[in-house]
This record gives structure tokens, C-alpha cells and sequence, in this order.
């Protein structure tokens, strides 16, 4: 009973923040959807093609069912799943990730939790696995890029939010008080400690 509710918590979990992951480009221009907004180049079409190609290794060559898309070789790992060629199109991309999102279902959906994987990737001496870690990684994996993601945007525009239901109307005025009242608190704590 217990191992039903937990594959399925953390499956609509996992589901819930891929969907919020994607929000994250609605609306964006290609190139705000591509360009470096931080130092190491994080971007935000970058995170999306980065979590895709992360899920399909996990929920893939994990479980000995290889991603039907090509994907380079785990000991290749160069750094570009983390942004976008200038010939790879937002539509291509996101393309990828849904048929990612076909493909480690249809894992979850087909082994149970304590179904054995092996993450050749992982250092010894524990490479061995199962789908419930496997699924806790993912979903934390995603969570935290999709709340990389959601900073990203809140610079370019300042969009906030998991969907566009809890997207609130954005007070300027409002916003930039908060600010100011916290710019005021750090600055008070910090003539106190010295």
C-alpha cells in the first residue's frame, strides 16, 4: 500500500515540476530564453535541455532501458546539454524533454520502487540502486534546477511562481518597499556586528 502512495507522490511530484520547469520560457524572446544570466552561463533553455537529458539517463540507462533519443556518452560530459546550439530551436528541445517525460514514465510506471538500477556514473562503492532513489534524485534534481530557473525569470521580468494559476500581478511599488526594507534590515544587522 505504502509503496503505491509513494510512487505515485513522488510521480505527480516529479510531473508538477517538469511542467513548472517549461513555464519558466513562456513568453520569453529566443533570446532571452538562451542567454547567459550568471557568471557560469546558466540560461534558462539551458536548464530545460540539462533536466531533460538528466532524467533520461537516470529513468534510461539506469534501468537497462536506453533513451530512444541519442544522447552522449555519460563519460563524454562536456557541458553543452546546459545550453542550446544555435541550430538546436526551443522547439526541439522541449520536444526532447516531453519525450523524455514519455519515456521515464513509462519506466515508473512499468518497474516497482525496489526495482534494481546500476548508475555507472556514481563513484564506488555504491553504484547500485533502485527506482525509489532514482526517483528521489530525479525529483530533486529538477526541483532544484526549476528554482534555478525561477530566479532567472524574476530577473529578466520579474515572473515568479510554479504556474500561471499562482502567478500573482506583479505591484511595483509594493515590491520595490519589501526590497527596501530588507536592503535596510542587512545593512542595520551588519553596522551592529561591527
Amino acid at each position: 500500500m505504502i509503496d503505491g502512495f509513494a510512487k505515485g507522490d513522488l510521480h505527480g511530484r516529479l510531473r508538477r515540476d517538469r511542467e513548472a520547469l517549461l513555464w519558466k520560457l513562456d513568453g520569453l524572446s529566443e533570446y532571452d530564453a538562451r542567454r547567459p544570466l550568471t557568471a557560469t552561463g546558466t540560461n534558462l533553455l539551458g536548464l530545460v535541455k540539462h533536466v531533460a537529458t538528466v532524467e533520461a539517463r537516470y529513468f534510461g540507462e539506469v534501468f537497462d532501458r536506453p533513451s530512444p533519443e541519442p544522447l552522449p556518452r555519460w563519460q563524454d560530459h562536456d557541458g553543452s546539454d546546459q545550453w542550446a546550439t544555435e541550430d538546436e530551436t526551443r522547439e526541439q528541445i522541449i520536444g526532447f524533454y516531453r519525450r523524455t517525460w514519455e519515456h521515464s514514465d513509462a519506466t515508473i510506471d512499468e518497474l516497482a520502487l525496489d526495482a534494481p538500477g546500476h548508475v555507472p556514473w556514481w563513484p564506488e562503492p555504491s553504484p547500485n540502486t533502485n527506482l525509489f532513489a532514482i526517483m528521489v534524485h530525479v525529483l530533486g534534481e529538477t526541483n532544484r534546477h526549476t528554482g534555478h530557473a525561477d530566479i532567472l525569470r524574476e530577473g529578466l521580468d520579474g515572473r515568479t511562481g510554479m504556474r500561471p494559476e499562482h502567478e500573482q500581478q506583479t505591484d511595483e511599488e509594493a515590491r520595490a518597499a519589501y526590497r527596501a526594507k530588507i536592503e535596510q534590515t542587512a545593512r542595520a544587522a551588519t553596522s551592529v556586528k561591527a
